[in-house]
C-alpha cells in the first residue's frame, strides 16, 4: 500500500473530504434557512418536524436541506466500504481513484441539488457515484473471499 498519509491508508483522505463537504452543505443550509425563517416572522416551533419546515419553504432554500439529508444517506455505505478497504490494504490504486469519482459525484451531486436542481443531471451524478461505490465494494469481496 502506498504510504503518502504518513502511514494511513490514502482511501482515508477522500473520506473525510466528503465529510468536510457534509458541513459545508449542513452550513450552507443555515445561511440561507435561517434569515429566511427570520425575515418571514416564522416562529422556531415551525421548525419543529423537517417536512412541516420544509413545506413552509421556498423551493430553493429547501433543496440545500435535501441535499444535505441525502448526504446522510448513501455515503455511510461509502464510509464502510472505503474504511473496510484501507482496513484490508486495498486503500490505493483503482480503489483510491474510484473512491475520489464517489466523491467529486457526490459535491457536483450537491452543487447541482442545491442550485438548479435539474433531475436528470442529479441522477446521472448518482449513478456514477453509485457504481464507484458498487466497484468497490464488489473489489474488497472479492479480495476477502478469494
Amino acid at each position: 500500500m502506498t504510504d503518502l498519509l504518513g502511514g494511513f491508508a490514502p482511501i482515508l483522505l477522500p473520506v473525510l473530504v466528503l465529510v468536510l463537504w457534509t458541513m459545508v452543505m449542513l452550513c450552507w443550509m443555515a445561511i440561507t434557512r435561517l434569515p429566511y425563517m427570520s425575515k418571514a416572522g416564522m416562529a422556531p416551533e415551525e421548525g419543529e418536524r423537517t417536512a412541516e419546515l420544509g413545506a413552509k419553504l421556498p423551493k430553493e432554500i429547501q433543496w440545500k436541506a435535501d441535499n444535505y439529508n441525502h448526504l446522510l444517506e448513501q455515503p455511510t455505505a461509502f464510509y464502510a466500504t472505503a474504511i473496510a478497504l484501507a482496513m484490508i490494504g486495498l486503500g490505493d490504486d483503482l480503489y483510491l481513484y474510484l473512491a475520489w469519482g464517489y466523491v467529486a459525484s457526490r459535491i457536483l451531486h450537491s452543487l447541482v441539488h442545491a442550485t438548479v436542481n435539474v433531475v436528470m443531471i442529479r441522477f446521472s451524478l448518482f449513478l456514477i457515484g453509485s457504481i464507484c461505490l458498487i466497484v468497490m465494494a464488489i473489489g474488497g469481496v472479492i479480495e476477502m473471499i478469494g
